[in-house]
């Protein structure tokens, strides 16, 4: 189960590899702004691109909304890099490749296809004042979140 809404979201610093190199990628740098977490298991898997590109293509209603999107998974910074590369993705993607934050937010998803652990698929919508106000983790990788309910609660 995530971490339950209502609760202090645990803030983190991760790298995140852009044109600038690597940079850190806090929770709490969130400028006023409500913060969509979107864990994922791989990138350069099927359903994770999908979801990133679906995301990328409408991220404009969330900055009508007040709010920035960070993509989480347990590859590297430089994995993601290329994987955003080659496919247009424009959100912030951010390596949680010691697991760290993964286990913080409770979206372990273990053994994956038998390559070990990762993130599960999971969205979490952050107040500005850092209070969960949307989780949800799906029931199996190859599902998406409820991003109608996402956007629900960045309205609210």
């Amino acid at each position: 189960m995530p971490i339950a809404v209502g609760s202090t979201a645990p803030d983190f610093t991760l790298k995140s590899k852009n044109a600038d190199g690597l940079v850190d990628v806090k929770l709490s740098d969130n400028g006023g702004k409500s913060t969509v977490l979107l864990f994922f298991p791989l990138a350069f898997t099927g359903v994770c691109t999908q979801e990133f590109c679906d995301v990328t293509a409408g991220l404009s209603a969330y900055d009508e909304l007040n709010a920035r999107v960070i993509g989480i998974s347990v590859d590297s910074p430089f994995a993601q890099e290329a994987w955003a590369s080659a496919n247009n993705i424009s959100i912030t993607l951010a390596s949680d490749l010691n697991k760290e934050v993964t286990k913080a937010y409770d979206v372990v998803f273990p053994n994956l296809a038998d390559v070990g652990d990762t993130s599960a698929r999971a969205a979490f919508v952050i107040g500005p004042d850092g209070v969960v106000k949307y989780a949800e983790q799906t029931a199996a990788p190859t599902e998406l979140p409820d991003f109608d309910a996402v956007k629900a609660a960045l309205a609210s």
